[in-house]
């Protein structure tokens, strides 16, 4: 067992809202004054997984779940180099932890990646807040501040609508994942991309080389891929028209694509169909969502507050709607017709969260062979 060295206990945090809603608690993390849109996620595991994923990145995440740091953090845990969120809200802070195989406590993570948090709020009260008001941008202090700075300060924060964001987490410079003596290579366009999902398709038989989100579909086919994936990421879609025009071009090649979550929605762009902000957003590890084709429902891991309209899919000649959210039937998938490009506004390689969806991997390779 470990004990860090911060006692939660000295210094007051605040979490302002930007509706006036304002929020006392403790300070946990770093010290200091963070502001970003803030949304919850209902995962009940999974806490360093949702902070490293960088589809989080310009956001404050609500944990719903009472106890968070109890198990530490672990470096295989890891989504990307480092947390991508702007602030954290729990309700219960562990400053122990007591899983063998942790490495630090998240308190010391925390305040060794610059993240700002604030403790002991009624989470359940807040949730229910968010979910009626929506989204919205807010602002955590742990600083001496008072409410007219701080509400100077969270004027300050950029509205996520409009607002591209997958130029700040991509990579600089292209790198490679996965066996080069690999049946398949596949070009990766990074737009916040999560290590396991680069996981599991190396594990799959393919060769990956990721490239920056700007990168040109010219740059990527001169590595002679056989096929393309659209990765998730943070940000308002409709703000990338240079990823929208690689998607059209990687699509007119005719080779495999597959998107996932914002992938997804610029798949979805590039075929015409728009996409929206969501009131709240998905996030969590239980959404229920039909697979059309199969019949099939399956439980699956989610983190998007932009979605696909639905009604879009169903009225194009592009497109096809191949999965539904369970819990308010927007579109959760689509196929392209006449092409070997598909996608999904979820995760399957669900990390954290249930494996029902990993099929799609699967699903993928075997265009490469058709």
């Amino acid at each position: 067992m470990s004990q860090n060295s911060f006692d939660q206990s000295q210094k007051k945090a605040v979490l302002l809202l930007a509706d006036g809603s304002r929020f006392e608690g403790i300070a946990i993390g770093k010290i200091g004054t963070a502001g970003g849109e803030i949304c919850f996620n209902t995962g009940m595991t999974g806490y360093q997984e949702i902070y490293t994923d960088p589809s989080y990145y310009g956001q404050i995440v609500v944990n719903t779940t009472s106890h968070i740091g109890n198990y530490g953090v672990e470096d295989d845990e890891q989504e990307s180099d480092s947390p991508k969120i702007r602030g954290l809200v729990v309700n219960t802070f562990s400053q122990d932890f007591s899983r063998p195989t942790g490495t630090d406590s998240l308190q010391n993570y925390l305040d060794k990646n610059n993240i700002v948090g604030i403790s002991e709020l009624d989470t359940r009260l807040l949730v229910r807040h968010i979910r009626d008001k929506g989204a919205m941008n807010a602002i955590i202090s742990s600083e001496d501040l008072t409410d007219e700075q701080l509400a100077e300060r969270l004027a300050e924060v950029p509205d996520m609508n409009g607002l591209e964001l997958s130029s700040f987490v991509s990579t600089k410079e292209p790198y490679f994942v996965g066996e080069e003596s690999a049946p398949y290579k596949v070009a990766v366009l990074d737009l916040g991309v999560k290590t396991s999902i680069l996981k599991h398709l190396s594990t799959r038989g393919t060769y990956l080389k990721v490239f920056n989100a700007k990168t040109s579909f010219e740059e990527m086919a001169e590595w002679n891929p056989d096929g393309y994936f659209l990765s998730n990421g943070p940000g308002d879609p409709s703000a990338m028209e240079y990823a929208i025009e690689t998607a059209k071009k990687i699509m007119a090649s005719d080779k495999p694509l597959f998107g996932i979550c914002l992938g997804h929605q610029i798949i979805s762009l590039a075929c015409g169909v728009p996409t929206f902000k969501m009131h709240n957003g998905h996030r969590g590890l239980n959404h229920p969502v039909k697979n059309l084709v199969s019949g099939k429902s399956e439980v699956t891991s989610q983190n998007h507050g932009f979605a696909v309209n639905r009604e879009d899919v169903e009225n194009s000649d592009m497109v096809e709607l191949t999965h539904v959210n369970l819990n308010d039937d927007t579109c959760a998938g689509i196929s392209v017709k006449g092409k070997k490009t598909f996608s999904v506004q979820y995760h399957p390689e669900s990390s954290p969260g249930p494996h029902d969806s990993r099929y799609l991997f699967d699903q993928f390779i075997d265009l490469f062979k058709s």
